[in-house]
């Protein structure tokens, strides 16, 4: 049986430099699962790579043909913007590993569709007056900071991932990122842990 490592924790942790650097080095050869969204694309971003992009209408179908396995909906000054995660045939767990990142509440949500066993979860934290500092330093590197909303994603995270939720959620193991290489060897051990035990069992 594959498994679906879930990368997740508050803004600034650094779980998106985690992600790249897990793929990067290929030791895992793990798959990607690449989400939904009906947001406009980016510049420098590739459909089909980064996101599906796709509208209301093909949301609309694919939830009714109950292959939305989650979806989060976010109020912008441009409307309202979807991204979800959908089952259309990326992931084959008989076969692949794959690894992802994303909320604590899409990862209830893909855990409840696949079975808890398929889902792993790799929780990062990082002291909260770290967090901040790294956010601002980010922040103030932008053409065009964004101060107000900086402040608002590091006050939803208290919410998005209250201690409560991290229970509902079973996640018990922590990785501190006060280091990125000493959280990354951590996190490598804790998969190799893993596969050892699924090689054994499939053996």
């Amino acid at each position: 049986m594959g498994r679906i490592f879930y990368i997740m924790g508050k803004s600034s942790c650094g779980k998106d430099t985690i992600y790249r650097q897990l793929l990067g080095e290929g030791e895992f050869s793990f798959r990607t699962l690449v989400p939904y969204t009906t947001r406009p694309i980016r510049s420098g971003e590739t459909d089909g790579k980064d996101y599906i992009f796709t509208d209301e209408k093909q949301l609309k179908r694919l939830s009714g043909q109950g292959r939305v396995i989650e979806l989060r909906s976010y109020h912008t000054v441009h409307g309202i913007w979807n991204y979800f995660t959908v089952d259309d045939g990326q992931v084959d767990l008989a076969r692949q590993n794959y690894l992802t990142v994303g909320t604590l509440e899409s990862y209830a949500a893909m855990r409840r569709y696949f079975g808890e066993e398929a889902l792993v979860p790799v929780y990062i934290e990082v002291e909260d007056g770290e967090r901040l500092q790294r956010a601002l330093d980010r922040e103030r590197a932008q053409k065009q900071p964004r101060y107000a909303e900086m402040c608002r994603r590091f006050l939803s995270d208290e919410e998005d991932f209250s201690e409560e939720k991290l229970k509902e959620a079973s996640i018990r193991r922590r990785f501190q990122n006060s280091g990125l290489e000493g959280c990354l060897e951590e996190i490598r051990e804790y998969i190799r842990g893993f596969l050892r035990r699924d090689a054994r069992t499939q053996g």
